[in-house]
Order: C-alpha cells, then structure tokens, then sequence
C-alpha cells in the first residue's frame, strides 16, 4: 500500500499567510501558486500588473501579508508599484522577481525598499528560501 506523503510547510502557520502574486505573465503567477500551495500556503492572490495590485491592497489591506511581484510589467511595474507600497506600508515584506540581475537594478530595487530579490529563473527550493526568510524576519 502507498501511503501519501505530507511535504511539511516551510512556515509555521501556512494557512494563515496571505500572498498577493503580481506579474502580467498568467504561467509564472501559476508556477508561483503551485510552489506557495506545495508550502501549504492556500490563501494566494493574483494580480496582473501593479495598478491591479494596488487596487487589490487599497480595497482590503488585511488581505496581504507578503507580495511576490515581477519587475518588467506594462503599465505600473514592479519597482513604481514597489515605491507606492512603501509609501503606505513601509514593513509589508515584498520579493521583487525578474530577469535583471545587473548590480543597478539589484540597487534601485534596494533603494526603493524591496525585502529580498530572486532572479528569474529560479527553482521552487529557491523561492521556498526567500519567503521562508521574510516570513521569519517579519512575524518571528
């Protein structure tokens, strides 16, 4: 008989953490899902761009205790939708995800107040280590 093996969250209490995805490509918002849901993490919110992540967060803040946003997006990307939720949440822990990973990009987005950043591609065990990191910093 197989028995199912329950993969242990990488968090403490998973199912309470709210995660806002930001990123105009739907694959990569999945992909993201799929390695928050293996963490146990189900609450899991999705945004194209970051004018309708900042509508999401203007609606109901309590919503979202970590976002996880691409940086080349049409519209608001992240680092301009990264400056408007610093100016009103200051502490709310923020992945900037992208393909630039040139040390001016790396600055700018530091200089604009991102937790962490994570270069695309990257694994699950990857991202599984950032938010792990975040997580902890923020709420332990």
């Amino acid at each position: 008989m197989i028995q199912a093996v329950h993969k242990q969250s990488i968090f403490k209490n998973p199912h309470q953490l709210k995660v806002l995805v930001v990123d105009d490509q739907p694959e990569v918002r999945t992909m993201i899902r799929e390695i928050l849901l293996d963490a146990n993490v189900t609450q899991v919110f999705e945004a194209p761009d970051g004018k309708a992540a900042m509508q999401f967060i203007d609606a109901d803040f309590d919503m979202v205790d970590l976002i996880i946003c691409d940086w080349n997006m049409p519209g608001l990307n992240g680092v301009d939708f990264l400056k408007q939720v610093r100016s009103c949440f200051p502490d709310l822990p923020f992945l900037m995800v992208s393909g630039n990973c040139d040390k001016k990009s790396i600055l700018e987005a530091k200089i604009s107040g991102v937790s962490a950043y994570i270069r695309k591609p990257f694994s699950p065990l990857q991202m599984e280590e950032k938010l792990k990191i975040l997580v902890d910093k923020k709420y332990n």
